[in-house]
């Protein structure tokens, strides 16, 4: 799906989380400066608020895939953390003196680390569709420990009980692998020159008023001019090599 297809749909996601949070966020500062007691209503309107952060950072990891090739990995992963959403605020607004079944909370432990997961592999593929040879090499790495992890660790929660502590410390190793491989990865990206260059800059004088209606159009579609010309540029070279073929 092209960037032009999902950039109403990427401005759509981007205001309804901006404005959950923010309203999360107004009911949570209103719980704490109303007045009164604190008491067990206001901490379930501050875990929810807490919550909808959480959930609002992941939903942008997500949507950093945006009409890239790993989108569907960001679609995974908005489905996929509303498992874990919906499992938490049936725990936070549920019944405290039973709590929380069994079930509900490896769903939730597992709904969790699959989301997390899912976000840190929106992350690293959008880097990786940029990355040099080698870098690459590594997201891939790192992407293999995070799998790995996530099935680890969802293994404990189901319930397994590994006998002695070598599950524990190959645990352990894969985690740190995982951070390290995510932290090298970004560092070279960034300050290193890991990142191939997307495009070579060109001085084309535009007319003021076609410029005008540049400048309108990156408004209405949420996007630079430079990425408006580059794709104007390339339909006009497809279709005049189209017609000339």
């Amino acid at each position: 799906m092209g960037t032009a297809t999902t950039a109403p749909i990427r401005r759509a996601i981007v205001r309804v989380t901006i404005g959950s949070f923010s309203l999360a966020a107004l009911i949570g500062i209103v719980a704490l400066l109303g007045g009164g007691d604190f008491g067990e209503t206001q901490g379930r309107v501050l875990l929810t608020t807490l919550l909808v952060g959480v959930v609002s950072i992941a939903v942008l990891c997500y949507l950093v895939t945006a009409g890239r090739r790993s989108q569907p990995v960001g679609v995974a992963g908005g489905v996929v953390v509303l498992v874990p959403f919906a499992t938490a605020l049936v725990m936070i607004w549920g019944d405290v003196q039973h709590g929380p079944g069994e079930g509900l909370l490896r769903t939730f432990g597992i709904g969790s680390v699959a989301a997390a997961t899912l976000a840190q592999a929106s992350l690293l593929l959008a880097m990786a569709e940029r990355a040099r040879p080698a870098v690459r090499r590594i997201l891939v790495a790192t992407l293999t420990l995070a799998a790995a992890l996530a099935v680890m660790v969802s293994l404990l929660i189901t319930g397994y009980n590994p006998s002695g502590d070598t599950y524990y410390r190959l645990l352990g190793v894969v985690a740190i692998l995982d951070v390290l491989g995510t932290v090298v990865a970004a560092a070279l990206m960034r300050f290193a020159g890991g990142a191939v260059e997307s495009s070579r800059s060109v001085d084309i004088a535009i007319p003021a008023e076609l410029d005008a209606r540049l400048a309108d159009a990156a408004i209405a579609t949420g996007r630079d001019k430079s990425q408006l010309v580059a794709e104007a540029l390339d339909r006009f070279l497809s279709e005049t090599t189209a017609r000339a073929d």
